[in-house]
C-alpha cells in the first residue's frame, strides 16, 4: 500500500503459490479480501490495482470493472498489439536514427483479447535506442495522458519490487520443508520480520541516514553486536558496549518503539 503524502510501502500479505501453478494463482480472492479490508477501514479511499502481465487475468480485471477497482497491469505482447504499434515503432526509430538519442513515444488502443469479455484502453510504449526496439503494453482503467500513466504510475511498481526482494534477506526464500504449509509458515514468518524492521526503519529511526536502508544493512548495524545480557529476577538488561558507534540511533529508535 502507498500513501499520497509518505510514500510508504506496507507488506499486507504473503502467500506461497505452489510452482506447478498459474503465477496469479488465487491472486483475485486476495485481492477482494484486501480490497474489503482496506475499504471497511476508508470507506472512500481510492484503490489502484498495479502489478507485471503475471496478473493480467480477465478474472481479476473484470471484478475490478465490477468493484471500482482501477488498475494498471502489464500485458504480454501478441501479433495484434505488434501491429497496432508498428507505425510508432517506426516513427521512434527514425527520430532516434536523426537524433542519436534513445526515443520513447506512447499511444493508446481499445484493446480486447479472446479471453477477455469486454474491451480495454491499452497503452504501448515505442522506445528506440542504441540497443535496438523495446516494446511495452499495459491494460489500465484511467483515464488520461498515457506517457504519465505509465512513467508515473506503472512503473513506480519497481520500488515495490525492491521491498519484495528484500525481504530474501530475511530468509523468505527457505522453503526447503516438504510440507507446503510448513513453507507458508516460513514465508509469514519472515513476513512479520520485514513489517517489524519496516517499523523500526520509518518510526524509530525517522531522520537519521538509515531511514531508507535495507533490512539486511539494519540487521547488520543493530543486531549483531556485541553484549551483555543481565537476566534478573523482574528485569532484563541489555548492555551495550560504551563504544558502539550507532548507540545515539539505538537509545531514539528504542524510545520511539516504546510502548506508552
Amino acid at each position: 500500500m502507498e500513501g499520497d503524502e509518505c510514500r510508504t510501502l506496507t507488506l499486507l500479505t504473503a502467500y506461497l503459490r505452489p510452482s506447478d501453478r498459474d503465477a496469479a494463482l488465487h491472486s483475485a480472492a486476495i485481492l477482494k479480501l484486501l480490497v474489503a479490508r482496506v475499504r471497511r477501514q476508508w470507506p472512500q479511499v481510492r484503490i489502484i490495482f498495479r502489478g507485471d502481465s503475471g496478473f493480467c487475468r480477465e478474472r481479476t480485471l473484470a471484478w475490478c470493472d465490477r468493484n471500482g477497482v482501477d488498475y494498471v497491469v502489464g500485458l504480454a505482447r501478441n501479433e495484434v498489439l505488434l501491429r497496432e504499434i508498428a507505425p510508432l515503432m517506426e516513427r521512434a526509430r527514425q527520430e532516434h536514427e536523426k537524433t542519436g538519442q534513445k526515443q520513447r513515444l506512447f499511444g493508446g488502443y481499445i484493446y480486447g483479447a479472446k479471453t477477455w469479455t469486454l474491451k480495454r484502453h491499452v497503452i504501448a510504449k515505442a522506445e528506440h535506442s542504441d540497443k535496438g526496439a523495446n516494446h511495452r503494453f499495459v491494460v489500465t482503467s484511467l483515464e488520461g495522458n498515457e506517457q504519465d500513466i505509465y512513467q508515473k504510475i506503472y512503473c513506480a511498481r519497481g520500488e515495490m519490487e525492491n521491498r519484495i526482494k528484500e525481504q530474501m534477506t530475511l530468509f523468505s526464500e527457505r522453503t526447503s520443508a516438504g510440507h507446503w504449509w510448513a513453507n507458508q509458515w516460513r514465508l509469514i514468518l519472515s513476513a512479520y520480520a520485514y513489517t517489524l524492521w519496516e517499523c523500526v526503519r520509518r518510526i524509530g529511526l525517522e531522520g537519521t541516514k538509515f531511514v531508507r536502508a535495507q533490512c539486511a544493512t539494519l540487521r547488520l548495524k543493530f543486531l549483531k553486536i556485541g553484549a551483555v545480557i543481565d537476566n534478573g529476577v523482574r528485569v532484563l538488561r541489555l548492555q551495550l558496549p560504551s563504544a558502539f558507534p550507532l548507540k545515539d540511533h539505538f537509545v531514539q529508535a528504542l524510545a520511539r518503539l516504546r510502548p506508552t
